[in-house]
Parts: C-alpha cells; structure tokens; sequence
C-alpha cells in the first residue's frame, strides 16, 4: 500500500527549514503580488495589444513571474524538496544569502523595465541571475542525493535545466537593452517564455503538486510511474519547443511540442483528479477552487498556444495566450496552494510545549481569502476583456479589482503570521509555567 504523501510530510520535521526562511519568501511573493497590480494599473494603455518593449506593462509581467512566482518557486522548493529527497538542505545561511540578492534584484528589474533605464534593469538582472545561480547550486546538491519521490525528483531536475536556459536567456534580453551583445533577440524571447512558463514554474508547480494535492487531500501518493511519464513527455515537450525557437522547422516542432506537453499535461491532471476524489477530505474550500481553475487554464493555454503557432489571424491571441499561461494557470495555482501551505507551514513551526500546536484552520483569515477570491475572479474576467475587445479602461479596472485582491492577501498573511507570533509567546508561556 502507497504511503500517503500528508503523512510522510509529517515525519518531515527534522528537514524543515527554520520558519523565517520560507516565509521571508512567502512575504517577498505577497508583497510583489500588489505590485504587479499596481504597476500594470500604471501601464495599462498598452495592455490589449502588449508586445513587450519597456514600460510598466513589462514590469508588471515580471513583478508576476519573477517577483511572485519565482520568489514563492525558490522558497516552497527549498522547504519541500528536502523532503521529497529524504536529505536536509544541509545549509540554512545560502537561503537566507539568496533572498537578500534576489528580492532587491527583482525591484531593480521592475523599475529599470518600468522607468525605461536600461542600466537600472542590467544591474538588477545580473544581482537576480547571481542569485538564481545559486539557489541551482543548493537546489542540484540535494536532489543529487536523493533517495525518495523520484517523480518529484525528476521534475525538480527538468527545473534546474529550464532555470539554467532562463537565466541565460534572460541575461541576454536585459543587457541587451544596454547595447551588450547576446543572442539574437527573436531566438532568446522564444526560449525565455517557453523555459519560464512551461520549463522553470511548470516543472516545479508539477513535480510539487505530488507533494501538495494528497498532502491536503490526504490521499495515497499517485502511481510514480505515470508520473514519471508525464515528466518524461513534458520534458520532451520542452525540447522540441527549444528545438523550434532555435528555428529548427519551427511550425511543425511548435505544433508537436504543444501536444506532447497537452499529453504529459493530461496525464498529469488524471492523477491530480484522481487524489482528490480518493482522498479522505473531500471538501478543500476556495482554495482548491482555485487550483481546479488553473488547472482549466493549463489545458486552455495549450489550445491558444496552437493558435499561437499556427498564425491565428487575431491581434490578440499571443496576449491572451501569455495572460492565460502565466496569470490565469501558474499565479492562480500559486495563489490556491499558498493560501493553502502558509497555515500549514505556521501549524508545523509553531511550538509544542507541553498543549496542542494551533490548527491551520486557526491561523486563517476567511474574510480576507474570501475578498482575495472573488477579486482574483474578477481581475482575470477583466484582463480578458480588456485583451478581447482592445479596451485599456477594461485593463485599468482589471489592475484596481486585481491591487484589492492582492492587498486582501497580504492581510491574510500578516494575520497568519500575527497569530504563529501569538502562538510561539503562548508557547514559551506554557513551558516556563511549567517549569
């Protein structure tokens, strides 16, 4: 009989991270959120028809991919992968080292993209690549010796390499706006969007999910085989699109790596379902909402990527494709499970003392969740419509809704972490009592 993944978690004590590490991340990633809203409100004029170039719509997009996904990437991964691999991190200063790089080179991306300083985004690229080199460093050690979960395993490996693409790629596009030589800029922009999206976060919110899914729906570890295949053909996937942004027959290599990516995809989706309807708990809330809809927009993402790659004749099909990809699959999935983890990481911190640790349920703000949700809900409608029918004011009113939603977050955050402080004081209280 499978062990199941929430209870083997639970054994996991000695290999988490102290609790200010993940969370550093976590509060780097919820902060970024607003942001993003806040700069594309400022950069909404050119919203429906985006096409990269600088300006606070470029910002905006990387606050997301970087500031957000990337920033709570590093940090849950560093926290679980520890324990899908059975082996301590071994250092806990590297972390703390990469976040104090990491995040301020993420504002100087942002507001080098968003001023217009081609000068203020190359330091800033360089300080955020320093620290993604380093966080592959610590993140190859470990899964070098892994001795569990070789489906997540698999799937944190196929991450490392899609990192190593990004960083190159994302090197090359940054400093090339101060005139440094690089990749021709058509080949380093297919490769970046395809490793970061699909490569990069796809990998690990996958590989993760075999983590998370039966962790909260307490439910048996899927079959690692099938998971592997899905591994196996997303990461072929992957190639195949790299094969075609390097201009090896291009439409027919975009168009197979679309469906080998919508098999693994399928694949990997059955066992989610799956976990859920074989779990012991049956009903995870809005948060799982949320995981279910982005789900919807993985597999809608590959039906606007074959648009994409077949020349579709609509202005607005590469902005929708990108919007559904990176707003509507990975920061909705984030944004469920987040909702999710961050409780449950704060139950698991907080001290034992001599009563019971407070239940993540206690430590979780409904109302703020609540707003956030229908916020969320409402800000991609909107983001949609603005793309569908050309419309700024739609995306002005997208950025308003999506800031509300996103400072709704940031409440439940700090009232979780409001209430793990109150636990750790009634903790020590307990003890010393007892003493």
């Amino acid at each position: 009989m499978k062990v199941a993944a929430g209870a083997f978690l639970a054994g996991a004590g000695s290999r988490l991270l102290p609790a200010s590490i993940p969370f550093r991340f976590f509060g780097a990633a919820v902060t970024y959120h607003l942001l993003a809203w806040l700069a594309l409100l400022a950069g909404a004029d050119a919203l429906p028809r985006f096409a990269g170039g600088l300006g606070w719509a470029l910002a905006a997009l990387h606050l997301i991919t970087l500031g957000v996904l990337g920033t709570a990437a590093i940090g849950a991964s560093l926290q679980l992968l520890p324990v899908a691999t059975r082996r301590p991190l071994g250092s806990r200063l590297w972390p703390a080292l990469i976040w104090w790089v990491y995040s301020p080179g993420v504002a100087a991306v942002a507001l080098g993209m968003g001023t217009a300083s081609p000068w203020l985004l190359a330091g800033g690229a360089v300080a955020v690549s320093a620290a993604l080199a380093a966080y592959v460093l610590l993140l190859a050690r470990n899964l070098l010796g892994a001795r569990g979960m070789p489906s997540v395993v698999a799937h944190g490996w196929a991450a490392v390499v899609s990192l190593l693409v990004l960083i190159a790629t994302g090197l090359s596009l940054a400093c090339a706006y101060a005139g440094a030589p690089g990749l021709q800029r058509g080949t380093a922009l297919a490769l970046h969007v395809v490793f970061a999206v699909y490569g990069f976060m796809g990998m690990l919110a996958l590989g993760l999910s075999y983590i998370l899914v039966p962790m909260f729906a307490l439910s048996g570890a899927p079959s690692e085989r099938a998971a592997l295949t899905s591994c196996a053909l997303a990461a072929l996937a992957l190639v195949l699109a790299g094969a075609a942004a390097l201009d090896i027959a291009p439409r027919a290599l975009r168009v197979a790596a679309i469906a080998t990516g919508a098999a693994a995809v399928a694949l990997h989706l059955n066992l989610m379902v799956s976990a859920l309807r074989t779990g012991l708990r049956r009903e995870l809330g809005r948060s799982f909402r949320l995981v279910r809809i982005a789900w919807g927009m993985l597999a809608l993402s590959f039906a606007l990527g074959l648009a994409v790659a077949l020349d579709a004749p609509y202005d607005g099909v590469a902005m929708l494709f990108g919007m559904t990809a990176v707003a509507g699959w990975l920061l909705t999935f984030l944004l469920g499970i987040l909702q999710r983890i961050v409780p449950f990481l704060a139950s698991m911190h907080a001290p034992r003392g001599k009563g019971l640790p407070p239940t993540p349920s206690a430590l979780t703000d409904d109302r703020s969740l609540a707003i956030h949700y229908f916020c969320h809900l409402g800000a991609l409608a909107l983001l949609a419509l603005s793309v569908i029918a050309d419309n700024p004011w739609a995306g002005r009113a997208a950025a308003g809704v999506g800031a509300a939603g996103a400072a709704s977050f940031c409440v439940f955050f700090a009232i979780a972490i409001r209430r793990m402080g109150r636990g750790a004081v009634a903790g020590r209280a307990r003890t010393a009592a007892a003493s």
